[in-house]
């Protein structure tokens, strides 16, 4: 490979807007992930406390 053609090469990748985008995507995809892992973990706590009385106003004690 020639000088050249490395600019040429590089060029094009850096006019390429395509891989921009995957790249887009996965940062959203990324910080989505995040956003739902930490409301889990936020309302974990209180989720399991509505489980466990709804369980036991069906079942009685048992839960």
């Amino acid at each position: 490979m020639t000088l050249q053609t490395i600019r040429t090469s590089i060029s094009k990748f850096v006019k390429d807007e395509d891989g921009l985008t995957i790249v887009e995507y996965a940062v959203a995809g990324g910080l989505i992930t995040v956003a739902v892992a930490a409301m889990f973990t936020l309302l974990g706590g209180a989720v399991n406390d509505r489980i466990t009385a709804l369980c036991a106003a069906v079942k009685g004690a048992a839960c």
